[in-house]
């Protein structure tokens, strides 16, 4: 991340703040305003650890999300491994009732 786009998180984050602060000051200490400033809290200390912190430059992006293989096997589950199991968000219609 360049100097150029810190300082405009940064400078975004203080208006951000600004227009929080002035809900408080019409809307008081209520709890929406009061969980904005403090996600406005959040984002100046993440934009402080972007400048203490820089983010390494990315050689190749691509090789960087991979995706990850696995590997299902075809050969059928144990029946028993699912006795007792509901079929989710059907509920028990297979269930045996004792």
């Amino acid at each position: 991340m360049t100097t150029g786009e810190i300082a405009a998180v940064q400078r975004a984050i203080g208006e951000v703040r600004r227009c929080v602060s002035a809900l408080r000051t019409r809307h008081g200490d209520i709890g929406p305003v009061l969980r904005m400033l403090n996600d406005v809290d959040r984002l100046s200390i993440d934009a402080a650890d972007l400048v203490t912190d820089p983010v390494p430059a990315r050689r190749n992006a691509a090789a960087a999300v991979a995706p990850r293989v696995v590997e299902v096997s075809d050969v059928p589950y144990d029946p028993d491994l699912w006795r007792g199991a509901d079929d989710e968000g059907v509920g028990g219609h297979l269930r045996q009732h004792h």
